[in-house]
């Protein structure tokens, strides 16, 4: 049986499964609270530690849906190529709006934290957090934070980000569909990405390059932030 239950074919089926209730679930009730990966996330968990699956099993078995994330890149790619022509149109308003999101981001988090008493290695694992999950391990390490933080911040920033997202943008008046792609692709990543690509391939598409170019500048300006701001006091 415990052969069984760490083989390949089972964690697949188990992680598929759940997430398709899950989104089963999130479609009857329509409550953000539902939300697929709110749900199945700590579902998994709690079944993977009921069923005493080891944490290299379950990496192994559901190696095949890392592998795909290779493939959804490529379909980013095919959607900015789709909108070429409006992204160049528009290229000085998406760098300005990419560079602006970042800097806000970066500064209220360390002011933040710092408020609140944060020491430095917290507040370096938080200051990635609107990037891509890779990116903000490397930049937190680099900075002196902790990885494992900056992944779960990360992620946590994207769930909450996918949410709530395109719900404060309607509020807001925000009817622009590059500006909702920008604001959910630079605040919320690769999660915020796939809420845009459900509301249309032009938000996908530059949610898509939000990701990367927020990545970069993120990389770029989290030291020179901290400079200035150590130099301030």
């Amino acid at each position: 049986m415990k052969q069984l239950l760490n083989s390949e074919v089972f964690i697949l089926t188990l992680v598929t499964g759940v997430y398709l209730a899950s989104v089963w679930l999130f479609r009857k009730t329509r409550l953000n609270i539902l939300h697929p990966l709110l749900v199945s996330i700590p579902v998994l968990a709690v079944v993977i530690h009921v069923l005493g699956i080891s944490f290299e099993s379950f990496e192994k078995g559901s190696r095949i849906i890392n592998f795909m994330l290779g493939p959804t890149v490529v379909v980013l790619g095919y959607l900015l190529y789709e909108q070429i022509a409006r992204l160049k149109e528009n290229a000085v308003s998406i760098i300005t709006s990419i560079f602006a999101g970042c800097i806000t981001g970066i500064v209220s988090v360390i002011s933040i934290a710092r408020y609140f008493g944060a020491d430095q290695v917290l507040i370096a694992s938080l200051e990635p957090k609107s990037v891509t999950t890779p990116i903000a391990m490397s930049i937190a390490e680099r900075s002196g934070g902790i990885p494992s933080i900056a992944a779960v911040v990360v992620i946590v920033v994207g769930i909450f980000g996918g949410i709530t997202g395109p719900f404060i943008l309607e509020r807001l008046g925000i009817k622009s569909r590059i500006a909702r792609g920008l604001a959910l692709g630079s605040a919320a990543h690769g999660l915020g990405t796939a809420r845009a690509m459900e509301l249309g391939t032009i938000e996908g598409a530059v949610s898509g390059l939000a990701i990367g170019v927020m990545g970069i500048m993120t990389a770029i300006f989290v030291p020179v932030i901290e400079w200035i701001m150590e130099a301030i006091g």
